[in-house]
């Protein structure tokens, strides 16, 4: 009984000395940062899941890491709180860099890592012109309402639906132009989710088969199923 007992230990110790397979991982420098936790986290069941943490004291630097199946869009945080500040980017086997400061933790944010974010950055930046005009034109239009100018109310919100229109038209276009990465489906999932489902349909059966089998093609093909009138 105790050579049973004893080979059960030494099974349970064993297991609990095998390190996990880490494929992904993310190296990041925080400017100003002295102490706290970090979080590598992901968007699971409507909840941010985390996949790794680390206590940090006396350093600007440090390294995460995860396993991942498939490029995956992950999350940076300093805190795990649902509303907690939180820097997205794409994650796939290798290392992604990610240098930014505590003070602006997301605005500053520089992230280098694969193919996948590298669209992303690009992708982003050029949606930025499209945000600021925006914000431009809805500071404008409240301007007009203050003075009751009814003509430049009404002209202004025609700019405000007519640059969203071209906002949607550039996200759904680089996504089609992006057929064969990951990064197509996952921008039609999250910045033009509410459009008419026969854009989000164009942006589907431009996928590639194999982006269209991946997490966010089938996630992005059940979602255009559930809307459709």
């Amino acid at each position: 009984m105790n050579r049973i007992f004893q080979f059960f230990l030494l099974t349970a110790l064993v297991g609990c000395n095998t390190a996990p397979k880490h494929n992904a991982t993310v190296s990041s420098t925080i400017k100003g940062l002295q102490k706290g936790t970090a979080y590598l986290q992901m968007f699971k069941d409507s909840a941010y899941i985390t996949v790794d943490s680390l206590s940090i004291k006396g350093t600007e630097f440090f390294v995460l890491s995860c396993e991942l199946q498939e490029p995956e869009v992950l999350y940076l945080s300093l805190s795990n709180q649902p509303t907690a500040e939180r820097i997205e980017f794409f994650a796939s086997e290798g290392n992604t860099t990610i240098n930014t400061s505590l003070k602006r933790f997301v605005y500053d944010a520089k992230i280098e890592g694969n193919v996948q974010q590298e669209l992303l950055n690009d992708y982003r930046a050029n949606l930025t012109r499209f945000k600021n005009k925006q914000l431009e034109l809805i500071e404008a239009s409240l301007n007009a309402q203050r003075t009751s100018n009814k003509q430049d109310v009404i002209s202004t919100e025609n700019e405000i639906e007519i640059n969203l229109k071209r906002q949607y038209l550039y996200s759904i276009n680089y996504a089609v132009s992006n057929n064969d990465n990951e990064v197509a489906p996952y921008i039609a999932l999250s910045d033009v989710y509410d459009a008419n489902p026969k854009y989000l349909d164009t942006v589907y059966n431009s996928l590639t088969p194999r982006i269209a089998a991946s997490k966010y093609g089938v996630i992005l093909k059940d979602y255009i199923e559930k809307i459709k009138p």
